[in-house]
C-alpha cells in the first residue's frame, strides 16, 4: 500500500510556493444575490426573495486559478471576456486575488459569461446565466495560442479547464497540447462533453464518473484495471484519473499501475467547486515535481476539505497539513 507522509506533503507544498501554473479555459463571473423569502409572489407560484446582500466571485477556469493561488503557487490565466461591465468586474476580481491576467483576450460583442444565483437561507432558489457557447473565431483562438506560447517558459504546468463555452475548439486544443509537450510541461485536463475525445497527448485526463459514463455510453468499471487501460488508450492520455464522488478516485498511471484512492471527506456540506479544487491541486503538485500518484492523493485530500465548506471554496496549505496528522493511505 502506498502512503503519502506528512513530511512528503510538506515538501510538495513548500516547493509549490516557488512555482507558477498556467490555467487556460472558460472564465466566468459568479454573482450571488442573498436574502430571505417570506412569501409567494401573487403573480406566479414562486418565492419572492428580498435581496439583502450581493457578492461577486470568479468562476469556471478562474476558480481553478483562485484555488492555485490559495495553495501558495502563482498563476497565469488565459481566457476570453467580453467588452462589457462584467468583463471589467471579472478582471478586477482576478487582479485582487493576484491572478495573472495578461492572457485574457477581450472579444468585442461577445458577453462575458455570468452566472447569477439567487439564494434564500443558504438555499439556491434560481439561477440565470448570461452567456454564449458558440465557438470562438479563429482570430481569437490564434491570439489565445500566442499568449500560451508567450507564457509557457515561465510556468511549470498547464491546466486546461473546459466548460463548453466555446473557447476550446478542436484546433486550439491540439495546438495547446502540442506546444506544452514541446516545452516539456505537464498538461492536466478537466474535460466536458463537446470535446471529450480531443485531448490526446495530455498528461492527466480527469473526468468525473458521470462525464466518463456519458462519453462512453456505458457504465464505468473503476475497479477493473483492464477496462481502465482500454479507456486510457481510447483517450490517448498518459494518466487517467476518474473522480468517484463519495468513493474517492481511481487512477491508472502510464505504466499500468492501478490505484484506488479512498475518499477523505470528513463531512460533506456542499460539493460545489470540489472538481475545481482537485484540478488545481493536481496542477500545483505536478508543477512542484510530485508524482502523479502523490498529486492524486493530495488532490483527494484537498477535495475532502473543500466539500466540508459552504459554497465554492478554496483550500490552504495550512488546512492540508492540519488534516494530515496521520499519513494518507492510497
Amino acid at each position: 500500500m502506498h502512503r503519502l507522509s506528512l513530511d512528503r506533503t510538506q515538501q510538495i507544498l513548500e516547493a509549490a510556493q516557488h512555482v507558477r501554473v498556467l490555467v487556460l479555459g472558460d472564465v466566468m463571473l459568479d454573482v450571488y444575490l442573498r436574502g430571505v423569502a417570506l412569501r409567494i409572489s401573487p403573480e406566479a407560484p414562486v418565492p419572492v426573495v428580498r435581496v439583502e446582500d450581493e457578492t461577486r466571485a470568479v468562476g469556471g477556469a478562474a476558480n481553478v486559478a483562485a484555488n492555485i493561488i490559495a495553495l501558495g503557487a502563482r498563476c497565469e490565466l488565459i481566457g476570453c471576456v467580453g467588452d462589457d461591465d462584467a468583463g471589467q468586474q471579472l478582471r478586477a476580481e482576478l487582479q485582487q486575488q493576484s491572478i495573472g491576467t495578461s492572457g485574457l483576450v477581450e472579444v468585442p460583442g461577445r458577453p462575458t459569461t455570468v452566472k447569477t444565483r439567487i439564494m434564500a437561507r443558504q438555499q439556491q432558489v434560481a439561477r440565470f446565466d448570461y452567456e454564449t457557447d458558440v465557438d470562438m473565431p479563429e482570430t481569437v483562438c490564434a491570439d489565445v495560442v500566442e499568449h500560451l506560447r508567450r507564457l509557457l517558459p515561465d510556468v511549470a504546468a498547464v491546466v486546461i479547464e473546459d466548460y463548453n463555452k466555446g473557447l476550446l475548439t478542436r484546433s486550439m486544443i491540439r495546438a495547446v497540447i502540442a506546444a506544452a509537450r514541446d516545452a516539456r510541461r505537464p498538461v492536466i485536463v478537466d474535460p466536458k462533453a463537446r470535446h471529450f475525445f480531443d485531448y490526446r497527448g495530455c498528461t492527466v485526463f480527469k473526468p468525473n464518473m458521470a462525464e466518463l459514463a456519458a462519453a462512453l455510453l456505458t457504465p464505468i468499471e473503476p475497479d477493473r484495471r483492464a477496462w481502465l487501460e482500454a479507456v486510457r488508450a481510447k483517450l490517448g492520455c498518459d494518466h487517467l484519473l476518474v473522480t468517484l464522488g463519495e468513493d474517492g478516485m481511481t487512477l491508472l498511471t502510464g505504466d499500468g499501475e492501478h490505484v484506488r484512492v479512498p475518499t477523505q471527506a470528513r463531512s460533506v456540506y456542499d460539493v460545489s467547486g470540489a472538481g475545481d479544487t482537485v484540478t488545481a491541486t493536481l496542477g500545483v503538485a505536478l508543477a512542484a515535481n510530485a508524482s502523479v500518484l502523490e498529486a492524486a492523493v493530495l488532490a483527494n485530500q484537498a477535495a475532502g476539505i473543500e466539500v466540508g465548506k459552504a459554497g465554492v471554496a478554496t483550500v490552504s496549505p495550512e488546512e492540508l497539513l492540519a488534516a494530515l496528522e496521520q499519513p494518507l493511505p492510497v
